[in-house]
């Protein structure tokens, strides 16, 4: 089966986006008093691959880098994309599927 690489990093794009992004909305929740977003939405946000994009926010933002049990949990999210990404490069080297340079 042929696949458009676009169409792997596009969302992954989007949801790396969207994890930044939520680290900053939280931040700025959390410094007006406001009504915060879930732990879990956080970390729901990076787990489609989008480990890197919750990390560049938290270290932008400066949230959430001291809070010992929010950091194993985004460590076990980490873990998993790691594992995803190694589960599509196997998929991958074994022909089941073939990664086209295209967009769509």
């Amino acid at each position: 089966m042929d696949l458009p690489i676009g169409w792997l990093v596009l969302p992954a794009l989007a949801f790396n986006l969207a994890a930044f992004a939520a680290q900053g909305i939280d931040k700025r929740r959390a410094s007006r008093g406001a009504r915060r977003l879930p732990e879990s939405t956080l970390l729901a946000l990076a787990l489609p691959l989008a480990a890197a994009g919750m990390w560049l926010g938290m270290n932008v933002f400066r949230h959430k880098t001291r809070k010992g049990s929010f950091l194993a949990k985004a460590l076990v999210v980490t873990i998993a994309n790691l594992l995803m990404l190694a589960g599509l490069g196997y998929i991958a080297m074994q022909g089941h599927v073939q990664l086209k340079l295209a967009l769509y």
